[in-house]
């Protein structure tokens, strides 16, 4: 079984900057393909930033200027770099990560704008 665990969450300033981490650890396929999701309306959740085992990244149209996903393979871990802009902003993000054919989350981080 694949564990996922978010951390860094927490309140960051219009303007401001926050990191998240996320590690993947166990199973026996190896980790792949990771990344973040947030919650939309009309969807439960919504791709923000994605990053393969290569370290090839992809980001939700939105947030290209803002967002920064990065990643270390030695420690199977996965880091987004997130500016935020608006101070009402709040969203619960959660860590995807992929081994073999199956997907597996995390228990999710919360971010919340503060002016």
């Amino acid at each position: 079984q694949v564990q996922v665990v978010e951390s860094g969450g927490g309140t960051v300033q219009a303007g401001g900057s926050l990191r998240l981490s996320c590690v993947a650890s166990g199973g026996l396929f190896g980790i792949n393909d990771m990344g973040w999701y947030r919650p939309a309306p009309g969807k439960q959740r919504e791709l923000v930033a994605a990053i393969t085992r290569g370290g090839s990244a992809n980001y939700e149209d939105s947030v290209k200027d803002r967002f920064t996903i990065s990643r270390d393979n030695s420690r199977t871990t996965v880091s987004l770099q997130v500016i935020c802009l608006k101070p009402e902003y709040t969203a619960f993000s959660y860590c995807y990560s992929y081994s073999g054919l199956r997907r597996f989350w995390g228990q999710g981080t919360q971010v919340t704008g503060s002016s």
